[in-house]
């Protein structure tokens, strides 16, 4: 009786794994069944730019400023934004087209030529259950993508708004211009009459008093300039003087007389004088025309 209940209890043990083991078995065939099923290419929602990670940021009609880098096998949002364009280009912005194209650029595509999702239908390459671009028999569509590179991208200018504004500001020389600038999904718009206007006059009471600090400075500069040329001219001609004043006062101490009333004395050689030549020197000078061999009688005063 006790091996025929052990027996009994085999079986149903042997009962219970094989049908746990049919019941996994359907379930993984269920599941497989499901993903093949599953729809393919299919556009991701944009969600905002994470740090180090890949966020898709819509489907475009046009590549913008973006450039066709290569066509990859196994392309994916991953290995096209991140793993080529940020750690290989450093560049921001990723994008995918024909399932197998990789973009790469600096800024996003302009704002006009975003789209529905539903236009990015072309799986990956490399994981076609995701969309990479899309076809819809006459407009060619790319999936764009931030890298994680930069959580602050730029756009670029829609080619059509600029040349509108262009045009109507060389029709319209009044026109304000104005320069749309983005921030954290923000655009502020500055225009030239704005910044006109915001001219107080605090500041514009600074500029004159600047303008004229700037000519008391240039008066002074100039006066000062004028001032030493005049001293210095001043202190050169007295010099001249006391230079002059101190030649003469050496001749009259050599000469041993006093100066003229002009404040000095010409002096002559006599011996350059042909009248003076011809004289004596003085009246108790010896003549050289008389004989002085006799004894002369001498008188003197007793």
């Amino acid at each position: 009786m006790k091996s025929i209940a052990f027996v009994a209890a085999a079986l149903l043990a042997v009962a219970d794994m094989t049908s746990s083991a049919t019941t996994k078995v359907v379930a993984a065939e269920a599941d497989l069944a499901s993903s093949t099923n599953a729809a393919k290419g299919v556009e991701q929602p944009a969600t905002a730019p994470k740090p180090s990670a890949v966020s898709t940021h819509g489907c475009y009609k046009s590549s913008g400023e973006l450039v066709l880098n290569t066509t990859l096998t196994y392309n994916t949002d991953a290995e096209c934004a991140q793993n080529l364009c940020w750690k290989k280009l450093n560049l921001p912005v990723g994008g995918t087209s024909n399932g197998d194209q990789c973009w790469c650029g600096e800024k996003y595509p302009p704002k006009s030529d975003l789209v529905d999702d539903k236009y990015c239908n072309i799986g990956c390459s490399g994981y076609d259950l995701f969309a990479c671009g899309g076809f819809d028999g006459e407009t060619v569509y790319w999936t764009i993508y931030n890298s994680g590179m930069s959580l602050i991208v730029k756009t670029s200018e829609d080619t059509n708004k600029s040349a509108s504004e262009s045009g109507s500001s060389s029709s319209t020389t009044s026109s304000p211009t104005a320069t749309s600038t983005e921030s954290s999904g923000e655009t502020i718009i500055v225009t030239q009459s704005a910044v006109a206007t915001n001219v107080t006059p605090a500041a514009k009471s600074t500029n004159t008093a600047g303008i004229a600090a700037g000519v008391v400075v240039g008066v002074v500069v100039l006066a000062a300039l004028v001032g030493g040329a005049w001293f210095y001219i001043r202190r050169r001609r007295n010099k001249d003087i006391e230079e002059e004043h101190r030649r003469n006062a050496a001749v009259n101490a050599f000469t041993g007389k006093p100066p003229g009333s002009s404040g000095g004395m010409s002096i002559l050689d006599a011996r350059l004088d042909p009248v003076m030549a011809q004289r004596r020197m003085s009246d108790g000078s010896i003549a050289d025309n008389q004989d002085y061999s006799r004894r002369i009688l001498r008188v003197t005063n007793a």
